[in-house]
């Protein structure tokens, strides 16, 4: 697990106390001791009387952790878990591994008031922040102004991206992108696994046994599935960024008169 954190090598957003960090998490601070106790944690940073100090990749790691838990496993398991999990790893790639985690997990909403909203969140929360969240689809709003229907499993994420520089409408429009084009590719994945298990076996197995295995092969699949379809999202990314990034560098050359990049 990682080391102690001294006050001068301190990253700069260990900003949080345990209490703000157990509200921003949703759990008790009794917890969070006692995930650092079992070494769950990395050490917080400390910071000026002695005080500890937090950030997000506490935040990450605990947001996975409590999706762990969520399935299932025991103490001993998770720590494992985490164990194989590289030491350098990013809050934004625990980030990934928490969404890929909670993937195979039935939809569930959570009822919230604004109030409980802002202790999740960190922060005031604006009406003009719960209609972007809205739009990434982290929350909906009720008949009650006050009350608001939670998706658990997107909100530190969407909080996260609540101050990215990206209009209301540009937001709206990239959920379509991802809406339509992860249909469309569970849609093929659905047809090649029936043409590929459901279809083979008719002949071999009654239909109630076909309905169970398939059942069974499926739940087994289905987070390699998004595994798979996670990584090979970030490798296109950085491919788009990387030719589009190197558009750009040249267009610039171009007008300076200067070589582009090679």
């Amino acid at each position: 697990m990682s080391q102690q954190t001294t006050p001068d090598a301190a990253p700069a957003d260990t900003s949080l106390t345990v209490d703000e960090l157990a509200a921003r998490a949703g759990v008790t601070v009794r917890t969070v001791r006692f995930y650092s106790t079992r070494g769950l944690l990395p050490p917080p940073a400390i910071g000026p009387r002695r005080v500890g100090r937090y950030g997000q990749e506490h935040l990450s790691r605990l947001a996975l952790i409590e999706e762990l838990q969520h399935q299932g496993m025991t103490l001993a398991a998770i720590e494992r878990y985490l164990e194989r999990l590289p030491a350098d790893l990013s809050p934004h790639d625990l980030a990934i591994h928490r969404a890929v985690v909670a993937s195979w997990v039935p939809d569930t909403a959570e009822e919230a008031t604004r109030a409980e909203l802002e202790r999740r969140v960190g922060r005031a929360v604006s009406e003009e922040d719960l209609d972007r969240l809205a739009a990434m689809g982290v929350l909906v709003r009720t008949d009650d102004p006050d009350v608001l229907q939670v998706d658990p499993g997107l909100l530190a994420l969407g909080a996260r991206l609540l101050d990215v520089p990206i209009s209301l409408e540009g937001i709206r429009a990239a959920r379509t992108v991802m809406v339509e084009h992860t249909r469309s590719a569970a849609r093929e994945l659905s047809r090649l696994f029936r043409e590929e298990v459901w279809e083979p076996s008719r002949e071999d197995e009654s239909g109630p046994e076909r309905v169970a295995r398939t059942k069974s092969l499926s739940a087994h699949m289905q987070p390699l599935v998004v595994q798979a379809l996670v990584t090979a999202f970030q490798r296109s990314m950085k491919e788009e960024l990387r030719t589009w990034l190197g558009e750009a560098a040249t267009r610039a050359a171009d007008a300076d008169g200067r070589p582009g990049p090679s």
